[in-house]
């Protein structure tokens, strides 16, 4: 019974902070179709939140009736003159007058009308450059010569780094900055021990400390064998597939020789010594050069024996860290969708509402820099998929006004319908392929 009530516990977790997460992105994308319909002459009735019956609303002086329904999974704003929620079509209103049917989206200007639709989109890739911009702006940036900010917790007895000291050296190579820090750790033999350089006070100081990247847990996937696992971040793992473990590099190659066969890991949290068995997941990860590779997985990534010290950005390293980091997103996306249709990586790199959850709520449990940074990939994730042509999407109504700008008349009200369902029917048959994928693939 505990089991099921720890499971229950678990769902209800994942669908109230996807349920925040998707409110939030779906709000911020209608505001975007509002806002522009608004400053383009198009009146909007109503502003959704959700489907369904209404539980709360309130109508403003411009005569937008604003909405909570009971469904929190999606959203609309339906302008004056719109058939539907949609936007598609037109409903028959002799009555207006042309004043009043240019505040209709069927009676505005291409212009005015294909501004709005692309409002929507354009509007969730502005929430996660803001995510991004904030996100920096708050934690800062690690740079110039490896500073310790602070200092991890291990079971390492002997003399250690400490907050403040900028480390000079390791086993003798110089660390001029965090790229060189990095080499030199790569060279590092696999033992307990190395020799560190560092600057305390003003002076040279060399001991004999940890090593600066033994099995320890610096952040834990989302949706990944090491969630199920229970591994946290801040855990070392000492033991794994029965051989001591001094250095992540150990750890992986433990994992990635374990052909996904569960691997019993011994686990360092707090002073406090436990036993765990994970199970590695086969996943497809990006490569340099534009491809993917495939392979035995944990989920989780390395931290150091230290926390960097950080500092403030500046405005400019700020916005350019922030539009280069959509950049990879973007062609990291596009990269997995071309690779999913030519057969090179599994359908199970897609997630349906299932997995979109599960990752939200795993996120969450993660803290709040892993839950804002998922909200910016999903945001970002929903501009993309609405600029699809797909019919019922943004991208499907663009599609309808170039073809009226190069042909001086939209589509015909017929042609209108039936391209409307052939795209509904498209779109719920993705959502059912991505909701299969959920169930059937771990």
């Amino acid at each position: 019974m505990n089991e099921v009530f720890a499971a229950l516990g678990g769902t209800v977790w994942a669908v109230f902070f996807f349920v925040i997460a998707l409110s939030v992105i779906v709000a911020i994308h209608e505001y975007g179709h509002y806002i522009v319909g608004r400053w383009t002459g198009i009146h909007a009735e109503v502003f959704s939140l959700g489907f369904g019956p209404v539980l709360a609303s309130r109508t403003d002086r411009r005569g937008t009736k604003w909405q909570i329904a009971a469904i929190p999974f999606g959203g609309y704003v339906k302008f004056l003159g719109d058939a539907n929620a949609a936007s598609v079509g037109s409903s028959e209103n002799p009555g207006l007058s042309a004043e009043e049917r240019r505040h209709t989206m069927a009676g505005a200007p291409l212009w005015a009308r294909a501004l709005t639709v692309g409002a929507g989109p354009v509007a969730n890739f502005i929430l996660t450059f803001a995510v991004l911009v904030v996100m920096t702006l708050l934690f800062g940036i690690a740079d110039g010569q490896p500073t310790v900010g602070r200092v991890v917790d291990t079971p390492w007895q002997g003399e250690t780094l400490q907050p403040g000291d900028t480390i000079l050296a390791l086993n003798g190579t110089p660390t001029a900055d965090y790229e060189a820090f990095s080499a030199a750790v790569e060279t590092l033999p696999r033992q307990p021990a190395v020799e560190w350089t560092v600057e305390r006070d003003g002076q040279t100081v060399t001991f004999t400390g940890p090593h600066p990247q033994p099995a320890l847990v610096g952040s834990v996937t989302v949706k990944s064998a090491a969630v199920d696992a229970g591994l946290q971040a801040g855990d070392i793992i000492t033991r794994a597939g029965g051989r001591d473990i001094v250095t992540f590099t150990d750890l992986q190659d433990v994992v990635f020789n374990s052909e996904g066969q569960p691997v019993a890991l011994t686990v360092w949290r707090a002073g406090a010594t436990f036993d765990l068995t994970l199970t590695p997941r086969q996943r497809d990860l990006p490569t340099e050069d534009g491809g993917f590779e495939t392979k035995w997985l944990m989920g989780l990534t390395s931290g150091l024996v230290f926390e960097p010290a950080t500092r403030s950005a500046g405005l400019g390293e700020t916005i350019s860290g922030a539009a280069f980091g959509m950049w990879d997103m973007t062609a990291t996306t596009f990269s997995g969708l071309w690779h999913m249709i030519i057969g090179s990586i599994s359908t199970c790199n897609m997630s349906g509402v299932v997995g979109m959850a599960e990752v939200m709520g795993d996120a969450a449990k993660a803290g709040p820099e892993t839950f804002f940074t998922m909200i910016a990939v999903l945001s970002l994730g929903i501009g993309i998929l609405n600029l699809f042509p797909i019919p019922v999407l943004d991208g499907g109504h663009l599609v309808f006004h170039a073809y009226e700008a190069v042909t001086g008349r939209p589509p015909s009200e017929k042609a209108l319908g039936r391209m409307m369902t052939v795209g509904l029917t498209l779109l719920l048959s993705l959502m059912g392929f991505a909701l299969i994928q959920d169930f059937f693939c771990v």
